[in-house]
């Protein structure tokens, strides 16, 4: 596709695509020609922006003599006119001091919503998912005679409380020792791994021990595993404010199903995972249909090295690429700098 544009065209197609995301209006030949710095006569210029339009990188609305980008204009400005602008001193400060080591929800929370509040779009995380379903310690706390709190602590730090309703009630002094021995002899393995363990090796706990015990290694094997396929999204109001949304709101309507069912999202976070860096998906390169009018940048995070989990943000075609780009890239680093921290 480089080779179809010669110099002239793609700086007339760079200025075009840079003054529309900036005003939002459709963009003349006599205003291109200044923009461009190209001592070129309006009707080169009118002729340039015609072949562009040809080609497909660029439109004529309806209203305007002026032209608009495509997508297919927008991909080829972030593949091959783009400048990247360096994030100032104020921004990277707000999102090191907001992205300093905490604990994961909290930590997932505040990256979607820097994510949003820097780029007024949609901030989206999707929650890590865990290296194990395995704790670090557990604890059962007697509710009443069939009701005992089962409190787990998963490798990474997370705490979930699950209520466990039993057949016989349990004294104290029965959780303690079920706490204990779970602790002492499984503490930092997977759930899963110690169910098949303790079948062989329970015979020397009375049975209503053993019965606790594969109860709560159930529940608690099912509580760490819950809220994996999920997402924290934040600001997603922030899209009606953008004017070219506002004038479609059945796409935004679609978008918001989007966001409610999770499915695609989720799939489209998915792909992105098994990326190297940021990848922008534009209109419908993202195969969500409701996102035609829409743009998806992307990141995936680490803890540890591993890539856990994927962050971007969600907003019109019309957006500042050149910062969005180093917003999401600089906060999935930093995210994954505080997870692993932890």
């Amino acid at each position: 596709m480089k080779r179809m544009l010669n110099d002239r065209a793609r700086a007339l197609l760079k200025a075009l695509v840079e003054r529309y995301i900036e005003d939002g209006q459709p963009v003349g030949s006599r205003a291109l020609s200044k923009l461009s710095g190209l001592e070129l006569s309006a009707a080169t210029v009118r002729n340039v922006m015609a072949d562009l339009e040809e080609m497909g990188f660029i439109a004529s609305p309806h209203t305007s003599a002026g032209r608009v980008p495509t997508p297919r204009g927008y991909r080829f400005f972030v593949d091959s006119l783009l400048t990247i602008k360096p994030l100032g001193a104020d921004t990277i400060n707000q999102l090191e001091h907001q992205l300093h080591p905490a604990e994961t929800p909290r930590l997932v929370s505040a990256a979607s919503q820097l994510l949003s509040e820097l780029t007024a779009c949609a901030g989206i995380v999707r929650t890590p998912k865990r290296r194990s379903a395995g704790f670090r310690h557990v604890e059962f706390l007697r509710l009443s005679e069939k009701r005992i709190l089962l409190i787990l602590v998963s490798l990474e730090g997370d705490v979930q409380n699950r209520v466990i309703f039993t057949d016989q009630p349990y004294t104290a002094a029965h959780l303690s020792q079920a706490a204990l021995y779970l602790n002492e002899h499984f503490a930092g393995h997977d759930f899963d791994g110690v169910r098949d363990t303790l079948a062989r090796e329970l015979q020397n706990l009375s049975q209503d021990i053993q019965a606790l015990m594969k109860t709560a290694l159930e529940v608690g094997s099912a509580a760490l595993k819950q809220g994996q396929d999920d997402y924290v999204l934040y600001g997603e109001s922030r899209l009606i404010a953008h004017h070219d949304v506002t004038g479609n709101i059945a796409q935004l309507r679609k978008l918001f199903d989007v966001f409610e069912q999770k499915t695609g999202l989720l799939q489209l976070l998915d792909m992105s995972e098994r990326a190297d860096g940021v990848q922008i998906f534009i209109g419908g390169e993202s195969g969500l249909v409701p996102l035609d009018e829409f743009s998806v940048v992307t990141a995936p995070y680490e803890v540890d090295g591993q890539v856990v989990g994927t962050l971007g943000v969600v907003g019109p075609t019309r957006m500042a690429y050149e910062r969005v780009i180093p917003i999401v890239d600089i906060t999935a680093k930093l995210l994954s700098s505080a997870l692993s921290q932890q």
